[in-house]
């Protein structure tokens, strides 16, 4: 996808993927370029050993630019460094690494955040998780990757500053898996993390996120619910939502779907906040899917079963034709009727220049949370069950 289609609807493109109404604008097809390889690491020391240590230590802990977390002692939690991509410099973004490697061989699973740098909540809930393990009490692996977009997270802003080809922000959530010969510095870190790192090392993954800035949205899991193990997963969490559609390519749950690998995308409220509450409940539901998977002990917390759960495959944009202040009149998770009045718009005189409804009946999923809107930015989605879908499209920004 080249870099003009990226700069659309943020992470909220994911909830419009199947929608085929209101003024889409087509979606462009990218060229890949290529650009030369990094130099390879120093090769391991045990040739029959996997995992590629630098020679490197940045605060104590070790540099690598290939990991198999087969090599690591079993028993303990190892935190480590990936040497990711270079920087116009030479010098290397490197990302945090930390391993809780079970006493007993099992199932591996991968926990990620921080693919879009303004995303708090889904740091907060993996840190929080890998926080609560024992690995002398585990059977398996758990790697927990928190700061993929590091040059994002430094300025807390969604998109990766890209500098090589002149300044341009990419979002790297359309990158994946990446090509670690590709045009951009987010594609080469992305098909290093995702070769080097993620694929090698995973029998099911979780990537988290939230809102993006200026767009809030409820406590969901995203995922196709046809693939019974995505299923199973998904409803092992108390939230309220469940977005049952498989999106388009280039998010990293999707790399690793196609990998064959079951994977799926937790959404935790707001962006550049952290919101404890909201995260508890995906800790809760992580740690389920943890025991789902044999990797801890223990009777399962709430799960799907012990809430309502409402779930749809598709999510209908309300967008603002009018700039001004928008007055939302229903909140999330709200159910509303197709005709349903959901926001108002005034000018700087307090003037109505726009009113929205609804066209679907379904859950409020996300809403605007910047008070003021210029025409086609997102004000409202409504999460619903759509009984045919006519493929994928994307809104302007």
């Amino acid at each position: 996808m080249s870099d003009k289609s990226k700069g659309r609807l943020d992470r909220r493109d994911f909830m419009i993927a199947s929608i085929a109404t209101v003024g889409a604008s087509a979606a462009l097809a990218g060229t890949a370029g290529t650009a030369n390889a990094q130099a390879q690491a120093t090769p391991p020391a045990n040739p029959a050993s996997g995992t590629v240590y630098t020679g490197d230590v940045i605060e104590g802990k070790k540099v690598i630019s290939r990991l198999d977390v087969n090599d690591l002692e079993p028993g303990k939690k190892h935190l480590l460094y990936f040497q990711g991509v270079e920087m116009p410099t030479g010098q290397h973004w490197y990302v945090s690494v930390t391993v809780a490697k079970g006493a007993k061989p099992g199932k591996r699973g991968i926990l990620t955040s921080g693919v879009h740098g303004d995303e708090m909540s889904s740091v907060h809930t993996v840190q929080t998780v890998m926080n609560q393990l024992n690995p002398a009490e585990m059977s398996g692996t758990v790697m927990a990757v928190t700061d993929i977009s590091r040059p994002a997270l430094e300025s807390m802003q969604r998109r990766w500053p890209n500098q090589g080809r002149g300044i341009d922000l990419i979002d790297m959530n359309r990158e994946w898996p990446g090509n670690e010969n590709g045009a951009t510095a987010p594609n080469r870190h992305a098909g290093l993390l995702f070769n080097r790192l993620l694929r090698p090392n995973a029998d099911f993954a979780i990537d988290f996120h939230t809102g993006t800035t200026g767009f809030e949205v409820t406590a969901f899991n995203l995922g196709g619910m046809d693939v019974p193990e995505v299923k199973a997963m998904m409803e092992l969490y108390p939230v309220g939502q469940i977005f049952d559609n498989h999106v388009y390519p280039g998010v990293l749950h999707n790399a690793f779907m196609d990998v064959g690998i079951p994977s799926f995308t937790p959404e935790i409220g707001a962006a550049r906040v952290l919101d404890r509450e909201m995260s508890s409940l995906f800790v809760e539901g992580t740690m389920n899917v943890l025991r789902h998977h044999g990797i801890i002990a223990g009777p399962m917390g709430r799960t799907g079963k012990d809430v309502t759960v409402f779930v749809g495959n598709s999510a209908f944009p309300v967008l603002a034709t009018a700039g001004g202040l928008v007055e939302h009149l229903v909140k999330l998770n709200d159910k509303v009727e197709a005709g349903q009045k959901v926001a108002i718009q005034r000018n700087s005189f307090g003037e109505v220049v726009a009113e929205y409804t609804s066209s679907v009946a379904g859950e409020v999923t996300g809403q605007r949370s910047d008070a003021m809107s210029e025409p086609g930015n997102p004000l409202v989605f409504i999460l619903f069950n759509k009984s045919v879908h006519e493929g994928v499209e994307s809104y302007p920004e």
